[in-house]
Order: C-alpha cells, then structure tokens, then sequence
C-alpha cells in the first residue's frame, strides 16, 4: 500500500512536469524567429489572423519591429510613389487611331490599405490602376478630332483625364499624383495634313495682319489731310484784308530793325497798300 502512494506522487510530477514543458514548448514556438517582423521604412502591414477574424482591415501597422503569432501572415504594401507607364492606342473623335503614351504617378491611401488589399491584393498596378488608366484615356481622348489633340487641345485632354482618373482611383483606395501625357503620335499622312493646315492658317493670319495694318495707315492720312484741310480752312476764313495788311506792316517794321541794309519804300503802290522792300544796297 506503501508503494503504491510512493508510486501516485511521482506519476503526478511526471504529468505537471509534462503539462509545464507543453506550454514552455506552446511559447517556444510562439517567440520563434517566425514570429518576429521589421517592417521597413516606406512599407506598411496589414495583418491576416488565421484563427481570429481574417483579415484586419481596422489596423495598419507601420514601419518598426513586431511580433506576431506564427499561424498569423502579415502583408506589406510600399507606400511611396509608383511610376506608371502605359502605350496604347485608342479612337478619337472620327474614329482614327491614334497612338498616346500616358505617364501617371500613384501611392495606395494609407490607412485604407486593409481595404485596397481585400478587393485587389498586392498586384493591385496590374489588376485595378492599369485598365482604369487605359479606360480613362480612351473614354477622354474619343471626344477630341486628332487635329485637336495634335494642336490647341492637348493641355485640355491632360487636365480631363487627371480629373477623370483620380476621381475613380479615390474610390478604390489609391491616391493619384500625377498623370502626363508624353506623346500623341498620329498617322503621318494625318499630321502631314494638319501641319500644312495650319500653315495655311498661320500665312492667313499674317496677311490680315498686314492688311489691317494698310488700313489702318491709309485712315490715318486721311484723318490728317482732313485736318489740315480744315485748319486751312479756319485759317482762311479768319483772314482779312485789313489783318494781312497789319501782319505785313509788322514784318516790315521787324525787318526795318534788323542789321541788314535795304531799301523800302512804303505805298508801294500795290493793290494792297503794303511797304515795297527793294532789296540790299
């Protein structure tokens, strides 16, 4: 009887001895090297939990060290600029092909990535930016002519499809920074037609120009031959016979004056009245 109580307390160290390094072996496994993450600067982590909800769309966990359950997966999205570049050719207006090369500049809403990585996943360039930059740059250029888009409108086009496309990205969770549109390139019988048009346009304009310029000189010295057609027509009007007859005794009276030597004879016996100045001696 003895022994067997002997026997019943080392049988019960065994099994707490074997529960406890159970555990220590259960927290071994969780501090693991498996369980122990730096997230990079320019990243970010959204954290799947396998046994506990799924994803975690709530939480965005930023750069710096973590730990984490090993059963638990967490996904990192760069958080900095992304550069896209995108050839295509699409319709315009008249149902031309055209050519374009597109440029655009985006980065995923950072507390949105949760969301952004539900409905798209890590690829998310590939499988929501790219098709909805070539959707947004056929929908905006089919409503220009290539004559457009080739000379007074491509500014407008620009403007359009960054507000169109951002407007759509805001939506899925991405911000877009820039769009550019780097080159239009049009069939060379169609830009060759376009560039001899406005040509054409350009010589007209500089003919107006010069037209309007003759106009304008030609009204010009009609202004000024009519007035002086009218000062001498008011000059005329003001002068009398007894007021020319004073203007010229005053001339004589100045020139009497002077150094110079003459002889003048006044009643000359002209129909005026007016002093004869005979010359130098």
């Amino acid at each position: 009887m003895s022994e067997t109580n002997n026997r019943n307390p080392k049988q019960g160290r065994l099994i707490t001895t074997g529960i406890i390094g159970f555990f220590i072996l259960i927290v071994v496994i969780m501090f693991s090297s498996a369980t122990f993450l730096t997230i990079e600067p320019g990243y970010k982590g959204v954290l799947f939990r396998r046994f506990a909800g799924g994803l975690d769309k709530d939480k965005i966990y930023n750069a710096g060290f973590h730990v984490i359950a090993p059963w638990n997966n967490m996904h990192l999205y760069s958080v900095r600029e992304v550069q896209l570049e995108e050839e295509m050719e699409v319709l315009s207006s008249n149902g031309l092909n055209i050519k374009v090369d597109v440029t655009v500049r985006v980065n995923p809403v950072h507390s949105d990535i949760g969301e952004l990585h539900e409905q798209f996943g890590l690829d998310y360039l590939t499988s929501l930016v790219r098709p909805e930059v070539r959707s947004s740059v056929r929908k905006i250029i089919g409503r220009f002519t290539p004559e457009e888009l080739y000379s007074t409108k491509r500014d407008e086009v620009q403007t359009l499809i960054q507000e169109n496309l951002s407007a759509t990205l805001a939506e899925n969770y991405i911000e877009l920074k820039a769009s550019l549109i780097r080159d239009i390139e049009l069939p060379e019988k169609v830009k060759t037609a376009i560039e001899s048009k406005i040509e054409a346009e350009q010589l007209a304009l500089k003919y107006e120009y010069i037209l309007d310029q003759e106009r304008k000189e030609a009204e010009r010295k009609i202004i000024e031959a009519n007035a002086k057609a009218e000062a001498n027509r008011i000059l005329n009007a003001s002068l009398s016979e007894n007021i020319l007859r004073d203007k010229g005794i005053e001339a004589t009276l100045e020139l009497a004056n002077s150094s110079n030597s003459k002889v003048i004879v006044v009643g000359g016996g002209g129909s005026d009245g007016l002093p004869l100045i005979l010359g130098n001696n």
